[in-house]
């Protein structure tokens, strides 16, 4: 079983930028994809990005391609959005998840197996 923590978020402006933490509790994540995913109330939760923790590559939505980075830390289990250029639309619950990895890299939130407890990021305009 994979805690997962998130913190960071909060009430942002439009244009801003924002930094998102979760730490697992798990202590060997090789065997993990590690992905952010955000949900606004009436909708499906949507995918933003993934990291596969043993190479560092990276996947990310289409609607924050080039605004959002994410990141890890091996040291402390710790994963991070960094997100820029911060527009409306982007206000949601941003989710951790954690995925047992498989040949390709899950987009689909019912792939993940372990989810934290979600953050809520407002961006005003």
């Amino acid at each position: 079983q994979v805690q997962l923590v998130e913190s960071g978020g909060g009430l942002v402006q439009a244009g801003g930028s924002a930094t998102l933490s979760c730490v697992a509790s798990e202590q060997n994540l090789r065997n993990y994809d590690m992905a952010w995913f955000r949900q606004v109330p009436g909708k499906e939760r949507e995918f933003v990005a993934v990291i596969r923790w043993s190479t560092g590559s990276t996947y990310y939505g289409d609607s924050v391609k080039g605004r959002f980075s994410i990141s890890r830390d091996n040291a402390d289990n710790s994963m991070y959005l960094r997100m820029n250029v911060l527009k409306s639309e982007d206000t949601a619950v941003y989710y951790c998840a954690a995925s047992r990895q498989n040949f390709y890299v899950e987009t689909t939130h019912r792939e993940y197996q372990y989810w934290g407890q979600g953050t809520q990021v407002t961006v005003s305009s």
